[in-house]
């Protein structure tokens, strides 16, 4: 017999989490939740692997590391520095090193910036939520205050609703 998928929407994630497991626990295959902000512990009832974003940023922030860093050495000591030499708290303007206490803080929020703005647009790209894109979610009001549970069977209905019906379900659809 052909998957049917069944959309069940829940008002509670407590409900959420406890219909996931019990579903996985009954071999039933969750597609996918759809919910309005994170669901603390859902992850690893799903089965979910956690994703490489922390060395993604990591990467980021060392890219802008390098990039404040050398914006300085040639705004400071070469390049215009040597042109248009400045004096910044009695510094020796000659070597980078010297200067370095000096230049931490540029460099750390270079660090920051990069970090955060790559990130940010690394989610969206990665999330497919870059402008013009199309919309995946079965009902709106997942975005405001409904959490969805999809996933598909095929001939234990009665066992689904029970399950269903024993985690406070609001609608069903098929």
């Amino acid at each position: 017999m052909k998957n049917k998928i069944i959309h069940a929407i829940f008002d509670d994630e407590q409900d959420v989490l406890g219909v996931v497991q019990a579903l996985k626990d009954n071999k039933v295959s969750v597609n996918e939740v759809y919910s309005p902000f994170p669901i603390h512990g859902l992850d690893p009832v799903l089965g979910l692997k956690e994703t490489r974003m922390a060395i993604t940023a990591f990467i980021y922030g060392c890219i802008g590391l390098c990039f404040g860093g050398l914006l300085i050495y040639y705004i400071m000591i070469s390049g215009v520095g040597k042109s248009w030499p400045m004096n910044i708290g009695g510094k020796p303007n000659f070597t980078f090193y010297h200067n370095l206490p000096a230049f931490v803080p540029i460099m750390f929020e270079c660090t920051v910036l990069f970090a955060g703005h790559l990130m940010s647009i690394t989610y969206l790209f990665r999330n497919k939520l870059y402008p013009g894109s199309k919309t995946t979610s079965p009902d709106p009001r997942t975005t405001d205050d409904k959490f969805l549970v999809e996933f598909s069977y095929s001939d234990n209905k009665s066992i689904i609703n029970k399950i269903l019906k024993e985690f406070n379900v609001s609608e069903i659809n098929e």
